[in-house]
């Protein structure tokens, strides 16, 4: 959608500039019409096809600020155009802001809030949107995005645990490699120079590590090369069905990891869905969109299966139980909950259990991962420098 830049007179007869989002200039100039504002000038901004394109995203944390002052605006009796007006110029993430002032121009052609926020995807997912729907329709749509605003801020966590469960790791194996490639490249190859001057047969662990060091200093290119295939390989291999399936199934099965996963995976399944069915969303559309969020194939095909399941007159937690994902206990208090017509409560509750699964599987990730990062660095650099003394314990036993 192209951007415009206008200059309009206020009521004071003051002059605004700024810029808007819409599909035409006529578009433009009805808008500003509508808001009382006379026009003076409308042009296509330069550079707009650039900042569209490239342009920054919006954030879990920004959504969730705009949907808590939605709603409090909302409860408090504010018009809806009139709320999400204040909401396009106070908040701070700009493509945030243009989307909204999209939104507002939508609604005031008549739309819905819920079409028009389908239309920005990338800004708000279908959850979002249809929990929006079901607000309108049951004309509690403050109560909703307090809900919404909720579900958003406890899910965020969550991946912000999971993701945080990796940082530390992965700098010190960044770091290590790091130590590892200075070795090689600059360390080593003053050894092999110093053992060939003396004309000395070399151990196995020495003539291993030389190697490594001639082959990272000569064939640096190749090793990227390589690396950045195969990255480029499985990345692509990953967004096919099949490939996501098998990359997915085999992350479940990973030690410590695959548990983490796991339970960060049911706590979303489950907060998604409960909070949908509590929002008024049909069991079915609730199932479709949990799937489509749920980041694991393996965990979307069990829910689609479900969904399946229901449409058949059945219930949700065979499906389940056949797919070896969910755990029995989590199995057992679905079946409960839809025998007992309390499944968005069961379901809340079974959420908030496992979002303390999380923090202790992250906790137990974490402490397992420094012994063993110890040991794998103790034994490459260690195993290294041993190596590279081998020749000069062997140089002073024959000078003995």
């Amino acid at each position: 959608m192209p951007v415009f830049e206008y200059t309009a007179r206020n009521l004071k007869g003051d002059l605004v500039q700024d810029k808007i989002d819409l599909p035409s200039r006529d578009d433009v100039v009805a808008h500003l019409r509508k808001n009382r504002l006379v026009v003076v000038q409308v042009r296509e901004a330069k550079g707009a096809k650039f900042s569209l394109k490239f342009g920054g995203g919006v954030k879990t944390r920004d959504v969730v600020i705009f949907t808590r002052q939605f709603a409090t605006m909302i409860n408090s009796g504010l018009p809806l155009v009139q709320a999400l007006d204040i909401l396009a110029q106070q908040t701070e993430n700009k493509v945030l802001a243009d989307v909204t002032r999209q939104v507002v121009y939508d609604v005031e052609s008549g739309h819905t809030l819920a079409d028009a926020l389908r239309k920005h995807s990338k800004a708000f997912s279908d959850l979002y949107v249809n929990m929006v729907a079901a607000g309108e329709a049951g004309g509690i749509l403050d109560t909703i995005l307090l809900r919404l605003a909720q579900f958003l801020e406890k899910n965020d966590a969550i991946v912000r645990k999971v993701k945080g469960a990796m940082i530390y790791p992965a700098v010190i194996f960044s770091v290590a490699a790091i130590a590892i490639a200075v070795l090689l490249i600059f360390v080593i190859p003053t050894f092999q120079t110093m053992f060939a001057s003396v004309n000395l047969e070399l151990p196995l662990p020495t003539k291993i590590v030389i190697g490594a060091s001639a082959l990272l200093t000569h064939y640096w290119w190749l090793i990227i090369l390589v690396g950045g295939g195969t990255v480029f390989a499985v990345n692509r291999y990953y967004k096919t069905t099949a490939g996501k399936l098998q990359i997915d199934h085999i992350m479940l099965r990973l030690p410590v990891l695959g548990d983490l996963l796991r339970k960060s995976a049911v706590s979303r399944f489950t907060r998604t869905l409960g909070t949908l069915i509590s929002s008024g969303v049909s069991i079915l559309d609730g199932l479709e969109i949990t799937a489509r969020t749920a980041g694991n194939m393996v965990i979307h095909n069990a829910v689609m299966e479900s969904r399946a399941s229901i449409a058949g007159g059945e219930t949700i937690a065979s499906p389940l139980q056949k797919s070896k994902v969910f755990p029995p206990m989590v199995i057992s208090m679905i079946a409960v909950g839809e025998q007992t017509g309390g499944l968005d409560e069961m379901l809340s509750k079974i959420a908030d259990f496992y979002d303390d699964e999380v923090d202790a599987a992250v906790s137990a990730l974490l402490s397992l991962m420094e012994p063993i990062m110890i040991v794998v660095l103790g034994v490459i650099v260690g195993g290294m420098v041993v190596a590279m003394y081998l020749p000069i314990f062997d140089m002073v036993n024959a000078v003995q």
